[in-house]
Formats: structure tokens, C-alpha cells, sequence
């Protein structure tokens, strides 16, 4: 796998019931201050990182600092298509840059990174 290949941060925990969701979005924020290419992919709950409300959230705050940290640096989330709650009220209100994907999306960004990150 060539070196520009993104490294993939796979997060598919609930946020709203685990601090584990935001420490990969973390992660994920100091793997791209490294100069390197990273694809977050949201997978089920983990859609709930882009909540407008962060206060039912583990680390809530944090989350939103750090959501706002990756829109500043153009780092879309990839999510998952039918984990996008209907209606999208209250969710994503920040307009953060969204890329919906399938299953078969999924499976090919993993295909082409070169490292994983998997919470």
C-alpha cells in the first residue's frame, strides 16, 4: 500500500454511552496534525458524534471542540447512510462537510487505507 494512502478511523461506538467514540475522534485530530491523510467513516450510533446537542454525550464539550476542529481543517466524516437519523433535526446543525457511504463504500476504504483505527 503506497504511503499516501489515508489511514481509516473507524468509529462505531455510541458516544452516548462511551467516552471511546470522542477518544478516536481525538485520535484521529493528532493523526492529521501529523501530515497525514485520515478517513473518519461514523458507523451506527457513532452518527451521534454530529448531535447539536452534545450535553447527552460523554464528553460532550470536548466532542464539540474537536468536531469544529476537523470542519476547520476540511476533514468530512464519512457516515454511514442508514445510520443519517431521518429528518436530521437537531443533528449536524454546524454543517460539518458529510460524505453518506454504503456498506460496499465502507468496505472499499478499507481496501485502500493503509492504516486502521477502529473503535
Amino acid at each position: 500500500m503506497a504511503e499516501s494512502a489515508p489511514v481509516l478511523v473507524l468509529i462505531s461506538e455510541d458516544p452516548r454511552a462511551s467516552g471511546r467514540a470522542f477518544e478516536a475522534m481525538r485520535i484521529a485530530l493528532g493523526v492529521v496534525a501529523g501530515e497525514n491523510d485520515v478517513t473518519i467513516v461514523l458507523t451506527g450510533p457513532a452518527a451521534h458524534l454530529l448531535d447539536a446537542d452534545t450535553d447527552d454525550l460523554v464528553d460532550g464539550d470536548d466532542i464539540a471542540k474537536f468536531r469544529e476542529n476537523l470542519k476547520r481543517l476540511g476533514i468530512p466524516f464519512h457516515i454511514e447512510a442508514a445510520a443519517i437519523p431521518g429528518g436530521g433535526e437537531g443533528w449536524n446543525e454546524a454543517q460539518h462537510p458529510l460524505v453518506p457511504v454504503s456498506a460496499e463504500e465502507i468496505a472499499a476504504l478499507v481496501g485502500n487505507a493503509r492504516r486502521f483505527i477502529i473503535f
